[in-house]
């Protein structure tokens, strides 16, 4: 079953009027907040859908408004709705009692704090980040988790959030979203090595693309990736160094190091970007050869091998542009020295 509604945030002063969904019983919004609008009524435009939900709801009469996108709802239940998304910055009139909840305005920022919809979270982003007119299909299942998302046709990434103990939380949040929120959730990183000639090991490391969303240019774990909603960590190393370098290792090939809980704040593009990460770091021992790795250009600009104790020193002085965590790489060399005079 298939149904067309629409979806409004109106903004006044920094604040969207929210719409707290407390009334009707069987409402698969129950307890959530959300924008104001509702379902078409026969021969009507979404523009007119909106119009008229807007002054039902609320007795405000929209002056100015924007559509921003469609939004294919999947809920789970067999039903998959088709909401026009909206957002309006003038309006006339005066606010009337609703009866599906109780109307707010709530400052934008802590809109993100209430009980919406995970999925939400995804268009307020782009909302926010004024992306162009926008087609987001958001999938769960049936009992309210986000399971996939997509943006103009494109898999959008979903992350396991986890609790601070490691456990996943049964949150699943869209990539963009959990760095803007700084949540919590798990990155496989392999660090590939190889003895040198003075007794110790160089480290290979890659440099990160220039149009990577965050730290582009700078040099970074050997390969490494974020940890896809329901796979396990050794699954995502195992991919990530196919994918980022085109090694095939096996399973059995990685030696696991422990787990590194790291969190990085800085700003790309004039976005915020908050970097909450527990990473299981691995060891790869087997031979490499630069010149014969495939390397994924959207992810990789180049590799190279450098001395431990000489990238330890420059990840210190500040003279290698990078985005590694030095109490990361302080792991990776007790476990590599471990029993070994240095």
């Amino acid at each position: 079953m298939s149904e067309l509604s629409t979806l409004c945030y109106i903004e006044r002063e920094g604040s969207y009027l929210m719409l707290h969904r407390t009334v009707k019983k069987n409402d698969v919004n129950k307890d959530k907040w959300i924008g104001v609008g509702g379902h078409f009524e026969a021969d009507e435009s979404p523009e007119e859908c909106l119009l008229r939900e807007v002054k039902e709801e609320t007795g405000y009469t929209l002056t100015s408004y924007r559509y921003r996108g469609i939004v294919t709802f999947v809920s789970g239940d067999g039903v998959t709705e088709y909401m026009s998304l909206f957002t309006a910055d003038g309006f006339e009139g005066e606010p009337i009692p609703c009866d599906e909840g109780q109307l707010e305005w709530v400052p934008i920022e802590k809109v993100w704090k209430l009980n919406i919809w995970e999925g939400d979270k995804i268009f307020f982003r782009l909302m926010d980040e004024e992306a162009p007119f926008f087609s987001l299909k958001l999938v769960y299942d049936g009992g309210g988790t986000l399971v996939s998302a997509a943006l103009n046709g494109a898999p959008m990434e979903l992350f396991d959030i986890l609790n601070e103990d490691g456990t996943r939380s049964g949150i699943v949040r869209e990539r963009g979203v959990a760095h803007r929120e700084g949540s919590l959730h798990p990155t496989a990183h392999i660090w590939i090595v190889r003895p040198n000639k003075a007794g110790g090991y160089d480290v290979l490391l890659q440099k990160r693309s220039a149009g990577k969303d965050s730290y582009p240019g700078c040099y970074d774990i050997s390969s490494a990736g974020h940890v896809p909603a329901g796979e396990d960590y050794l699954e995502s190393a195992v991919r990530e160094l196919g994918e980022e370098l085109g090694i095939t290792a096996s399973p059995e090939e990685l030696e696991p190091v422990g787990i590194h809980k790291g969190y990085m704040e800085s700003e790309f593009y004039g976005k915020p970007f908050r970097d909450a990460e527990m990473s299981q770091m691995y060891v790869y021992r087997k031979p490499v050869d630069t010149d014969r790795l495939s390397l994924q250009e959207s992810e990789v600009e180049e590799v190279i091998w450098m001395d431990y104790d000489e990238c330890l020193r420059r990840i210190r002085e500040g003279s290698l542009p990078n985005c590694i965590y030095e109490d990361e790489f302080l792991m990776l060399g007790e476990y590599l020295f471990k029993g070994m005079s240095k």
